[in-house]
């Protein structure tokens, strides 16, 4: 058992709670967060009881929540929640969506607990543990050939100037698809690391990184034996700018290809 052995207890205790409120309750009122962004019923409701177990159980550990910020603790440890990472997804009734709680220490994922409450698989790890499904050990793609790998993409900007920032997520669709055996937009980030230390995905490009939609997963694939990435290659962190996941050979070929996309899709001088 490792040091976060007794916090990963209380992450799986508190995702339980948060994977029976999604399975019970229907989406409800929605809040309007931006251009074609959302919260619903469901994430403000999960948020707010998971904020409160977690801070009876771990007082001595901060919370940040996608919907209402940061709370409590002290400057080591964060929790860091996604009450329904894929809101899109789960107001139209797709069962592509997830809770995803994981814990930052000095910057860097050090443990996480993804649940799909509709596909009915828990994902879990804690530094230097392994990476687990439904309590069995998984292992990262080795696929080395850009060629045979199965690649999901996050989704394309809203909001402010989403039309400029589009042009380099488009530009990396484009390319991936030409070299690439297939690509894919699942619209939760959760799920596309989970499935990335699963090994149902190779690689994993998103052109963000919130410490909600991304703390637990980059726990779970590391463990599982993949790579995080910015996008300049340095390892991955809470303040990365980008969130880039393949296995060791995959990586400087994905890497390359979106740096490429990158510059082909900027403007001539």
């Amino acid at each position: 058992m490792t040091e976060y052995g007794d916090l990963l207890t209380v992450a799986h205790e508190a995702v339980d709670l948060a994977r029976d409120m999604m399975r019970t309750l229907r989406p409800g009122v929605l809040t309007g967060k931006g251009d074609r962004d959302m919260a619903s019923e469901v994430d403000f409701a999960i948020e707010r009881k998971l904020r409160a177990f977690l801070a009876e159980r771990t007082p001595q550990v901060g919370f940040l929540g996608e919907e209402e910020g940061t709370s409590g603790g002290g400057d080591e440890l964060t929790w860091s929640l996604d009450p329904v990472d894929g809101t899109v997804n789960f107001v139209h009734g797709s069962p592509l969506c997830a809770v995803s709680l994981g814990l930052i220490a000095r910057r860097r994922s050090v443990l996480g607990v993804i649940d799909l409450p509709f596909l009915g698989n828990r994902y879990s790890a804690a530094l230097g543990q392994g990476a687990f499904c439904d309590g069995e050990r998984i292992h990262a793609s080795r696929t080395s050939d850009l060629g045979e790998a199965l690649v999901a993409l996050g989704d394309f900007a809203v909001g402010e100037d989403a039309t400029g920032r589009n042009a380099h997520r488009l530009a990396i669709t484009a390319a991936f698809a030409e070299q690439a055996q297939r690509v894919r937009m699942f619209g939760s980030a959760a799920i596309d690391l989970a499935w990335l230390a699963h090994g149902r995905l190779d690689a994993f490009v998103m052109l963000s990184n919130k410490p909600w939609d991304t703390s637990a997963g980059v726990i779970i694939a590391a463990e599982a034996g993949a790579r995080l990435a910015d996008l300049d290659g340095s390892p991955h962190t809470a303040e990365s700018g980008a969130t880039i996941g393949a296995g060791e050979a995959l990586l400087p070929a994905v890497l390359a290809l979106v740096r490429e996309a990158g510059f082909a899709s900027k403007p001539a001088e």
